[in-house]
């Protein structure tokens, strides 16, 4: 029975690999104001609330067919699909309605949504006109939409098959929905990275600009770093920052024989190196983890911890602007939430300082690390 599991997983994956959707990814300089005020930034709000809600409304009406043409799957879940819908159009009203509340200092983009099914109707005709101020970014922002759309489609298409972020096994699982407007956690994945690295120079410049993040280790690299450094070292490099687990390798914990171990052995190097710093917190690769573990991470102690905001830096996706691009994009749409860079990618050193020059007069707050979750 569990081979037969595990091949009928693998044969998933290969159905998910063998379409890949393209990353979404939007040029802000196609829009045609900088994010230097509060009210700016909800104009750019709304506009890709709307945007974004347009394409979801079209998506609704492509037949089963049309939408594993779509999606490029075989298979696909349309229950897990539905429910995610659902989500999305909760998650943009509600984002809406906190948009529309500087509606008297600019009234773009502002339209009359007390309900959902004002936004729907507003979402199904919504254009931007040929002579507008914002016609430029339009279309691009129309096809991001529609590519950043397919990727959660593809995922809830495959789920709970193929686990993902973009719906959660239980309570035990938190991904910044309960985060304040215009609140953000910062997160990274995979490090740390080797002596004087990445990771070394991003915790030096959190720091200097007095933020924290979550790091989410490795054990195996966290080991190595303290035999190539010391322990004082590694201390020293996470000084006021989180450090959560990422597991001992870097591999899907869902079919994994070992994935408790790598877990627990984690867990057990990070409180004693740094149990100042140590947050019970599990993120999974790839978001991939069982989906009868829930009495495994609460006997632990432990929370999941997943995202709604992926930079995809990932090597061999976006280039460094592109990725900050597509976050700015993202904090846009949805308001908040838990963004993921990587700290082993040169990628989030160019990244994450356009993220915050971009955004310092947004009037947007950066999460405490200790206090997300809660």
């Amino acid at each position: 029975m569990r081979l037969a599991l595990l091949l009928s997983a693998c044969l998933l994956c290969l159905n998910a690999q063998a379409a890949p959707v393209d990353v979404a990814s939007l040029d802000r300089g196609t829009w045609p104001e900088k994010l230097v005020s509060p009210a700016l930034f909800d104009v750019a709000s709304r506009a890709e609330i709307l945007m974004f809600a347009h394409g979801l409304l079209a998506s609704e009406a492509l037949d089963d067919a049309a939408l594993k043409q779509r999606l490029g799957l075989k298979i696909i879940n349309l229950a897990a699909i539905d429910d995610l819908r659902r989500q999305l159009w909760q998650r943009l009203l509600e984002n809406y309605t906190f948009a529309q509340q500087s509606c008297e200092e600019d009234a773009s983009f502002c339209y009359l949504v007390e309900n959902m099914d004002d936004l729907r109707e507003q979402a199904g005709k919504f254009e931007v006109s040929d002579n507008s101020f914002y016609i430029g970014w339009a279309a691009p922002s129309r096809h991001f939409h529609a590519r950043y759309l397919d990727e959660l489609l593809r995922k809830a298409a495959l789920f709970p098959q193929i686990s993902s972020e973009v719906a959660r096994f239980g309570d035990h699982e938190r991904n910044g929905d309960e985060l304040n407007d215009r609140m953000f956690l910062l997160t990274f994945d995979g490090g740390p990275a080797t002596v004087s690295g990445n990771t070394d120079w991003l915790t030096d410049y959190l720091r200097k600009q007095k933020m924290n993040a979550t790091f989410f280790v490795l054990g195996s690299s966290l080991q190595t770093r303290v035999e190539r450094s010391s322990a004082a070292d590694v201390q020293a490099l996470y000084q006021g920052q989180c450090v959560g687990l990422q597991g001992w390798q870097y591999r899907s914990h869902s079919h994994w024989v070992d994935w408790q171990s790598s877990i627990t052995r984690s867990a057990g190097l990070v409180q004693n190196l740094m149990p100042e710093n140590y947050v019970p917190l599990f993120r999974p690769p790839y978001g991939q983890r069982r989906a009868d573990s829930q009495g495994f991470f609460q006997q632990q102690g432990l929370q999941v911890a997943l995202w709604d905001i992926d930079s995809q830096d990932e090597p061999g996706k976006l280039k460094a602007d592109e990725s900050a691009q597509r976050v700015l994009t993202l904090m846009l749409l949805w308001r908040k939430g838990v963004i993921v860079f990587h700290d082993t990618q040169d990628k989030a050193r160019v990244a994450l300082p356009m993220v915050l020059q971009a955004t310092a007069q947004s009037g947007l707050g950066w999460q405490e690390c200790r206090e997300a979750f809660r």
